[in-house]
């Protein structure tokens, strides 16, 4: 374990009316306590997991576009509105780690394309253009995480089939387990949030809360939907009355 609190600094916002502070869930933020060795956010689209995850990125030095504080290159757009208003609590700290941004992905790797001269060792030996979409997670997952490490990563499935996502637990139990590296995902799986022992903290409710795997609506959806498949379709193609 290495991050242990998250504080927003409140007397150095500038306006609370301004972005990224017309969050309700970054506008109420105090301060919150990493616990455990992986961590979860979750909320809908735009709820501000995404926007926490990159400030803790910046924070961190790594590159808010992805990948380390090594991988220094730029896209539109990839720097944090929030990083220079949170305080982050470490103990001990780590410069190591990685930041993953499933949407920039494609631009770290055209990075790596370009200033890789190990023949791509760090990636399974291959460039990460020439692997799918998935593979190409999975070789960065297996290859460049190790070590004493922190690893933030924004949806990581969205490149993983379930069976995928279902080996990245695996990856995730292998590398926490030591007790030297820590997680936080940012994610919309209810497969990876049924990772055992992990704190899940939601933003859908103007706050950030730590909340129970079965309590989430991944979680309620996903299984009231494989419950109740030909009810749920109808009712939601049914036709208004």
């Amino acid at each position: 374990m290495f991050l242990k609190r998250i504080t927003l600094l409140r007397e150095d916002v500038p306006s609370f009316t301004a972005f990224p502070f017309t969050i309700p869930a970054i506008k109420n933020l105090e301060d919150i306590t990493v616990n455990k060795s992986v961590t979860f956010f979750v909320g809908e689209n735009g709820s501000g997991k995404s926007t926490l995850l990159e400030a803790i990125a910046d924070k961190c030095e790594f590159n808010t576009a992805g990948g380390s504080r090594n991988n220094l290159y730029e896209t539109h757009a990839s720097e944090s509105a929030l990083g220079e208003y949170i305080r982050l609590s470490w103990m001990p700290k780590t410069t190591n780690g990685f930041f993953l941004r499933a949407e920039s992905f494609y631009h770290f790797a055209t990075h790596i394309d370009e200033v890789d001269t190990t023949g791509f060792q760090a990636y399974g030996g291959r460039s990460l253009h020439e692997q799918s979409h998935g593979e190409s997670f999975l070789s960065l997952f297996l290859n460049r995480f190790n070590g004493k490490a922190i690893y933030l990563l924004d949806e990581p499935e969205a490149a993983l089939s379930p069976q995928r996502q279902l080996t990245f637990l695996r990856i995730i139990h292998d590398l926490a387990s030591t007790g030297n590296a820590q997680f936080i995902i940012a994610t919309h799986s209810p497969i990876l949030l049924g990772y055992p022992g992990a704190d899940i903290f939601s933003f859908d409710q103007d706050r950030m809360e730590r909340v129970e795997y079965e309590t989430t609506d991944h979680y309620l959806i996903t299984k009231s939907f494989l419950q109740n498949r030909e009810r749920m379709l109808e009712d939601l193609f049914k036709e208004d009355s």
